[in-house]
């Protein structure tokens, strides 16, 4: 691989010019609000913030601008249960590297069970491209890491939207082993994520989303962190203060 192959998503820019109003959904998210444009890096991308500051959002408008299901899936999942995708993808500019991702997927855990039940009414259904067994016949967590580990073959671009729902410590820990060898495989991901373990993978760009916008910032900044490591180092005080309120 050339050294400029990757990233494969180089960078995302608002076309502010053709937004009506910013104060219309999803526009007047403050995140969103004052986003002009984010360059990605080769290997990982995370996007971290509160609930409902904006980064599935945009994750999610990214996915569209990039012709992928906005329920998740790859380029040749079309279906849609109900469509409450927000406009913003049509927003987007996406500048792209001149060598295209051989391969693209979107695993979004809040509609992950659609998708699981959209494989199975295929015929035949694809479960080789799953690990050989139905999602619907793995628990949500082993289905999750049938799709990381079996479905995402390298070489491709890759949108998570909080894969750690499904998941455990001990298999966050083991997704970050999955990451690490799809990066080894010429592979780009972008991730929002509340996981302080995910957020470790160290060959990667980190994006705070809040009140005031986007901005890039180290692991040991976010609010993740430290948060968890207060709560770990002193966990017998914080549950008796946080059962005193």
């Amino acid at each position: 691989m050339s050294f400029n192959e990757k990233p494969y998503l180089k960078k995302i820019e608002l076309k502010r010019d053709k937004i009506s109003s910013f104060d219309d959904f999803p526009f007047s998210i403050p995140s969103i609000k004052g986003l002009e444009h984010l360059d990605f890096h080769p290997d990982v991308t995370f996007f971290v913030g509160e609930n409902g500051s904006g980064k599935s959002t945009l994750i999610e408008a990214i996915a569209v601008a990039m012709g992928l299901n906005p329920e998740g899936g790859n380029k040749n999942t079309t279906f849609a249960t109900e469509k409450t995708h927000s406009t913003l993808g049509d927003y987007l500019k996406t500048i792209k590297s001149f060598k295209k991702p051989r391969d693209y997927y979107f695993l979004r855990a809040e509609s992950f069970y659609n998708v699981a039940t959209y494989m199975d009414n295929l015929v035949p259904p694809p479960i080789q491209g799953y690990g050989g067994k139905s999602l619907h016949k793995q628990s949500h967590g082993e289905s999750f890491m049938a799709t990381i580990s079996n479905k995402l073959r390298g070489n491709g671009l890759y949108l998570m939207d909080e894969p750690e729902a499904a998941l455990s410590p001990t298999k966050q820990m083991s997704a970050i082993s999955v990451i690490h060898e799809l990066v080894e495989k010429n592979s780009q991901l972008i991730i929002a994520t509340h996981s302080p373990i995910l957020l470790a993978y160290p060959r990667a760009k980190i994006y705070h989303f809040s009140e005031c916008g986007i901005h890039e910032t180290r692991y040991e900044e976010t609010e993740h962190f430290e948060v968890t490591k207060n709560f770990l180092n002193r966990h017998e005080l914080m549950m008796k203060i946080l059962m005193e309120e």
